[in-house]
């Protein structure tokens, strides 16, 4: 599923009329009503609804809304909020349609009177402002917002809420507060920014007929639970350990020996054939008896660096520490040419000396930061990465040819060549200590096992994400939700791809 910028969306709709001939009236149509039959699901007959519609094609969405609910028995006030010289076009067309169907509607001419219905109504569906939205509300539509958001009633918006910008980039602005918000055709930047995804609510999205086929591709999707059983490797009856990715994990210290153990333990619990740790000989004794399948391998010369020869895939940085002998474990890692590398945690701390190492690798080098670490590695505030993630994230990664995979509620994966994915599987119960350890152990095994290394990154997020959600769902609460209850629940996420 495309993700679309303001820009791209009206390309869409424009493509779907010029090119495929359809009708803006009629896409208009198509959204009204399977927006309608999606709110269904959250309205009740005996509710007395309140329908809010402004100009544009949001507003002429919100006309199709109300008749269609009209028209299927319920208790319908239609409420257009701008003057009538404001309703043009497509939209203007189905408020007359609306009007030639007998229903009556009310125009705006004071909040107090809009006061009055809001009061009275259990249900409120925002059809007033579309994608086109930039900064701060003007009137009426602030006072409207405000008013909308102090009642106790069902809020629900039509594509995204009104307020609401649908790009990345925007930070001051007021909006509706949905409880839910049926999008239409595909979801916007906004939907998975930390700061705008709350007004949507929960949402899901509805389908209106454009021609998929003609539409231009945007590389920048939603990853679902079908792409992953589309593109998770499946194991053949002849295969042997050796099939399935030979890493190495390099982190871990005497104080910190959990890290790099949790990051073994996925790793294997996520399918690879072998793994071998090197880390702090001190911890060996603590790591050895929780991962009794792991081998251990010594650095070279007395330092911590092993030999690097003969692996499928590197990972390092979990538990690592940040002084100088570490430093020259990352250094010389990210000079090692024919094994693909991921960067985790101190890892990605000490990388910053070395940035300009990565485009000389000839095997894809996968960082994987948090807001935090990103914005080390970038020199912007933490609030400026969570503000444009998209746009920070595809800079980044076509300057120095990596995949980065930028952790959050909305995962954000990216490819050296800009193309980006979403993964949004997950609960706050994974807002845990070595979370991102297991993370890096699913990621990891998953390059070594996929031919395409974005469909492992995606593949690897959703498996983290989906095992948490099910934990949740039995037998654990978002408290008490451990990372290694993660590493242990894989088994149950795998069984879901494999029957």
């Amino acid at each position: 599923m495309d993700i679309v910028t303001a820009q791209e969306m009206y390309e869409r709709d424009r493509v779907a009329m010029e090119a495929a001939g359809l009708d803006g009236k009629m896409l208009m149509e198509n959204a009204g009503r399977a927006v309608t039959y999606d709110l269904l699901r959250h309205i009740q007959k005996e509710h007395a609804i309140v329908v809010l519609m402004g100009a544009g094609n949001n507003g002429g969405d919100g006309f199709v809304i109300a008749r269609t609910l009209l028209n299927l028995g319920y208790d319908v006030e239609a409420w257009q909020v701008v003057p009538d010289a404001k309703i043009t076009g497509d939209a203007e067309a189905h408020k007359r349609i609306f009007q030639a169907s007998g229903h009556p509607y009310r125009l705006l001419k004071s909040s107090e009177d809009l006061n009055t219905s809001l009061c009275r109504a259990d249900v409120c569906i925002d059809a007033m402002l579309g994608i086109g939205v930039k900064g701060r509300l003007r009137e009426p539509y602030a006072d409207i917002v405000r008013l909308c958001n102090e009642k106790s009633i069902l809020r629900l918006a039509v594509d995204l809420p009104s307020g609401v910008p649908a790009d990345e980039g925007v930070e001051v602005f007021e909006a509706f507060q949905a409880h839910y918000t049926s999008i239409i055709e595909a979801p916007k930047q906004s939907a998975f920014l930390q700061h705008t995804q709350p007004y949507y609510g929960e949402w899901s999205v509805v389908e209106i007929g454009l021609p998929l086929k003609q539409l231009p591709d945007l590389r920048r999707k939603l990853w679902s639970r079908a792409d992953v059983k589309r593109t998770l490797p499946e194991r053949e009856a002849h295969s042997h350990k050796g099939s399935h990715g030979k890493g190495l994990i390099i982190g871990g210290s005497r104080l910190m020996p959990g890290s790099v153990a949790m990051t073994a333990k996925a790793a294997l619990r996520s399918g690879s054939g072998l793994i071998a740790v090197s880390t702090d000989a001190e911890a060996v004794p603590a790591i050895s008896p929780y991962v009794q399948e792991a081998t251990f391998v010594e650095g070279e010369d007395g330092g911590r660096v092993p030999d690097l020869e003969g692996y499928d895939g590197i990972a390092v940085g979990m538990g690592l520490g940040r002084g100088s002998m570490q430093s020259t474990v990352v250094e010389r890692v990210v000079r090692e040419q024919d094994t693909p590398l991921l960067v985790d945690a101190d890892g990605l701390y000490l990388l910053k000396d070395f940035l300009g190492e990565l485009k000389k690798r000839e095997v894809p080098t996968v960082l994987t930061p948090h807001p935090g670490e990103f914005a080390h590695l970038t020199d912007l505030s933490i609030q400026e990465i969570l503000r444009a993630p998209f746009s920070y994230s595809k800079e980044f990664a076509e300057k120095h040819g990596v995949y980065l995979v930028l952790k959050g509620p909305s995962t954000i994966i990216t490819g050296p060549d800009g193309e980006q994915r979403v993964d949004v599987s997950g609960n706050a119960g994974l807002a845990k200590g070595g979370s991102g350890d297991v993370l890096s152990g699913i990621l990891l095994s998953m390059m070594m096992q996929a031919e395409q290394v974005l469909d492992a990154l995606s593949n690897g997020c959703f498996l983290h994400g989906a095992t948490a959600d099910l934990l949740v769902q039995d037998g654990h609460s978002k408290v008490d939700l451990l990372a290694s209850d993660v590493i242990e629940g894989l088994s149950r996420t795998f069984r879901t791809f494999s029957s």
